[in-house]
């Protein structure tokens, strides 16, 4: 499977959202750097999991519906 490519918009977004989680949850200051690292080996790590189980459970409802 290749990377996972996300639009500016929704990356953009995504490193807010971790800055904020880390600011209120653990009380830690993020840079746009951090936090875009973070969401890199999130991508690289747990993206492909969550991408091969969301094709397992589509294949599973389409066979059910069969």
């Amino acid at each position: 499977m290749s990377n996972i490519q996300l639009t500016e918009r929704i990356k953009e977004q995504i490193v807010y959202d971790i800055k904020e989680y880390f600011a209120t949850e653990r009380d830690e200051d993020l840079s746009n750097l951090n936090a875009e690292l973070f969401l890199d080996f999130i991508l690289n790590t747990v993206g492909p999991m969550i991408y091969n189980q969301a094709l397992i459970d589509s294949h599973r409802l389409m066979t059910e519906k069969n």
